[in-house]
């Protein structure tokens, strides 16, 4: 097994960037919508360790990386207290949605820099590498991210669109959510659910 030491520490700090930014995109849009409890506990921030969960940020991104896998992951999630809302099942939903949506804006930013760098009368190479993959690690989040089951930002957006009685119905899939999602990961699932609208929007952005 081939192993670029550079490559794999260039992958592993753009998602742990674009995990902190997704983690802090929900605390931020909690407490903007009244509920100040990721606040209080300082997750409305950029700082990095404040976000990091071992397995999801730190061993599965790692084995990804050395494995020549798509480089996907998730952080500690955001705690939400819906109380706090005004509106708790809408504003809950757009919590949730907050992340991904974060996701594909830094996807976009990234984009609009490497195509400015490629019709510029000079460019780095590696500046074109680190936003390419910031491009690519960004859209494989959002859509990773959006697959529609809890704790996944998906299932909560879908809890928030399903009627009141079919919600609390999905809702007790929570309990077995992280169990499904390693079933989909590890059957491969989860990647042909994820690949396919990440390649599109690539060659939208990326043309």
């Amino acid at each position: 097994m081939n192993i670029d030491p550079l490559a794999v520490a260039l992958g592993f700090g753009i998602l742990l960037l674009s995990l902190t930014i997704h983690e802090a995109a929900h605390a931020w849009t909690a407490s903007r919508l009244g509920d100040q409890t990721a606040r209080r506990l300082g997750r409305v921030s950029l700082n990095p360790l404040v976000h990091i969960d071992l397995i999801g940020t730190v061993v599965l991104p790692l084995i990804a990386a050395v494995s020549n896998l798509p480089l996907i992951g998730w952080a500690k999630p955001v705690p939400v207290d819906a109380r706090h809302f005004g509106h708790p099942r809408r504003d809950f939903m757009l919590v949730a949605a907050a992340g991904p949506i974060s996701n594909i804006l830094q996807a976009i930013v990234a984009a609009v820099l490497l195509r400015a760098l490629i019709t510029g009368e000079t460019s780095s190479g590696m500046a074109l590498d680190v936003l390419f993959r910031a491009v690519q690690i960004n859209l494989l989040l959002a859509f990773f991210n959006l697959i529609p089951v809890p704790p996944l930002d998906g299932g909560n957006v879908l809890l928030g669109l399903l009627p009141p009685r079919a919600a609390m119905a999905y809702a007790q899939l929570r309990q077995y959510g992280f169990l499904v999602l390693y079933a989909l990961m590890l059957s491969g699932v989860a990647s042909a659910i994820v690949i396919p609208p990440t390649r599109l929007m690539m060659r939208i952005l990326i043309p």
